[in-house]
């Protein structure tokens, strides 16, 4: 299965923020969206980087109340891994797993359209599995 399926049942919204906003207007984000990470964007299809709620708990914890009114740049991950819609499920689930990342931007000529979750890959992966599984019984069963 590839990234563009995924996409193509979860949809291609992304929310954004640019690099100036707030901790504090990012946790608005983020709660008004029920997501965990969203992408720091100038405008809204070039990557700056990502943040996300781990991301603020740790620096909230080095850093106390005060990062709430520091922009998103100074905790955002700056080199970010992307992926693109024609790339295989399978791999990016290991690459997620090796490298512990939980959100991944998705770009097509050097544009964002679309985030996938671990979540999101393993719900694939999960129901591909479940195909499978039904098309093996029914093959056992002489259903085919």
């Amino acid at each position: 299965m590839r990234i563009s399926e995924i996409l193509r049942h979860k949809g291609t919204t992304v929310t954004t923020v640019p690099p100036q906003t707030t901790v504090r207007d990012l946790l608005s984000a983020l709660a008004a969206h029920n997501i965990g990470a969203v992408v720091v964007s100038p405008d809204g299809g070039q990557i700056a980087g990502i943040v996300s709620e781990r991301d603020v708990v740790r620096h909230l914890h080095a850093h106390g109340a005060e990062l709430l009114d520091r922009p998103v740049s100074d905790i955002m991950t700056a080199r970010v891994r992307t992926c693109g819609p024609d790339d295989d499920v399978s791999s990016l689930r290991d690459v997620m797993t090796e490298h512990r990342i939980r959100h991944m931007p998705v770009v097509e000529s050097e544009r964002l359209i679309g985030i996938v979750s671990i979540g999101d890959v393993v719900k694939s992966e999960i129901t591909e599995l479940a195909a499978e599984r039904e098309h093996l019984v029914e093959y056992l069963q002489g259903n085919y």
